[in-house]
């Protein structure tokens, strides 16, 4: 009988934040949005990982969940927890690509297409942001409008916001 993959997953629950998130034995593969439900993790899931199971597991999460209190508490500007991306090749050159950008500050989508000698792929770069399964690990709420404003988020503008308010007010203290 084949075993089903567990995934373990956690909420992590720190001052204003409130997120799900899930790891495989691999490393963080989900981070959910701001104040979102648990259908949201579990819907990404049943897409990604069909025959998993999920067990919350607050332990196996806990050097996960303070990385990303560290986060919040803007003592941490990067992350060094595992992570397993699940996508395409032409989405993990984004994320990483993604994950090049410094703390506190933005790049266009026009940046990461460049980035990537793919200068005319704006939009599928941009569908590859938002196929991003790890907010803020792989910092895709760096990237804006090539007019300077906010874009879409999965997590929601007001998220996307508000990480950015916290990195730059950080990132002015350092």
């Amino acid at each position: 009988m084949l075993m089903k993959q567990i995934l373990y997953w956690t909420q992590l629950v720190y001052d204003n934040w409130k997120l799900f998130m899930a790891a495989t034995s691999n490393g963080l593969c989900f981070v959910g949005s701001q104040d979102k439900p648990f259908e949201e993790m579990e819907v990404w899931v049943k897409k990604h990982y069909p025959d998993s199971q999920l067990v919350q597991d607050d332990n196996i999460m806990a050097p996960y969940s303070a990385e990303f209190k560290e986060f919040f508490q803007g003592v941490r500007n990067t992350f060094t927890i595992p992570r397993e991306l699940k996508g395409t090749k032409f989405q993990t050159d984004v994320w990483n690509a993604l994950s090049k950008i410094p703390y506190g500050e933005t790049w266009t989508y026009s940046d990461i297409a460049n980035a990537l000698d793919r200068p005319t792929a704006v939009r599928a770069v941009g569908a590859a942001i938002g196929a991003n399964p790890v907010l803020l690990t792989v910092p895709c709420h760096r990237v804006i409008g090539k007019n300077g404003k906010l874009t879409g988020f999965r997590g929601g503008l007001d998220m996307k916001e508000q990480l950015l308010y916290l990195e730059q007010a950080n990132h002015r203290n350092t």
